[in-house]
């Protein structure tokens, strides 16, 4: 068994079973939960086989199982159903467990507001490297329209999304090079800042928060009225 299969289903079993659970009944929520899932997952794999394509990032062989569709190996698809599927069991156990704690709506347009200010011009003066640019585009796109458009979602979202960086930061450092020989996914410097925190790229950290997002605003629109 490849080392990046056995870090997605290490990633979903756990949330998996607990999805059954009587006081949460995280299933209950699948029939919003997977086609929000999937249809951000059809997105993201789309700019994974562009950039896969375009030489921004590629996939080490020795950690994966060989099999491969649109030069993308078949891990890198479940990706896109594990790490989603486990980190949002995160947000949605912290929003059971801990109801009352979010933030003010006034805080919110605060962090955002922030991240606009700093994220903004590290967007324009690096607009020619294809991950930084397309990656913080869509940040910044993301975040404005749920900002403005869908209230709510960021209130607890800003708060869980620290709690998720944890398992996140374990995962997705392995698949650097964090603790192994080589990594899983080898980055073209050149297509980003060349910013790592520890073997991650920066930008890694944008492109897991939107891709949460955008599952988290898919389901808000689809139940309007369910805490989010």
């Amino acid at each position: 068994m490849s080392l990046y299969l056995i870090l997605n289903l290490a990633s979903f079993i756990i949330p998996f079973l607990y999805s059954f659970e009587k006081r949460m009944h995280y299933n209950k929520r699948w029939k919003v939960l997977f086609p929000a899932l999937l249809t951000t997952a059809a997105f993201f794999i789309i700019w994974d086989i562009f950039f896969t394509k375009i030489g921004v990032w590629h996939f080490n062989p020795r950690y994966h199982s060989g099999i491969e569709f649109f030069d993308l190996p078949i891990e890198e698809w479940l990706f896109f159903i594990c790490i989603p599927y486990a980190s949002l069991f995160i947000h949605f156990a912290f929003h059971y467990f801990l109801p009352n704690v979010s933030l003010s709506d006034k805080t919110v347009k605060r962090m955002y507001w922030v991240i606009v200010i700093v994220v903004l011009p590290v967007l324009i003066l690096n607009f020619d490297k294809w991950y930084t640019a397309v990656n913080y585009s869509l940040l910044l796109l993301l975040l404005t329209y749920t900002v403005f458009k869908v209230p709510n979602v960021l209130n607890t979202f800003f708060i869980t999304f620290l709690i998720i960086l944890i398992p996140f930061a374990i995962v997705n450092g392995i698949l650097t090079g964090s603790f192994i020989d080589e990594p899983v996914v080898y980055y073209n410097n050149a297509e980003n800042l060349g910013i790592r925190l520890g073997t991650i790229p920066v930008e890694d950290v944008g492109y897991a928060f939107s891709m949460l997002l955008m599952t988290l605003v898919l389901m808000k629109k689809s139940k309007k009225n369910e805490a989010i």
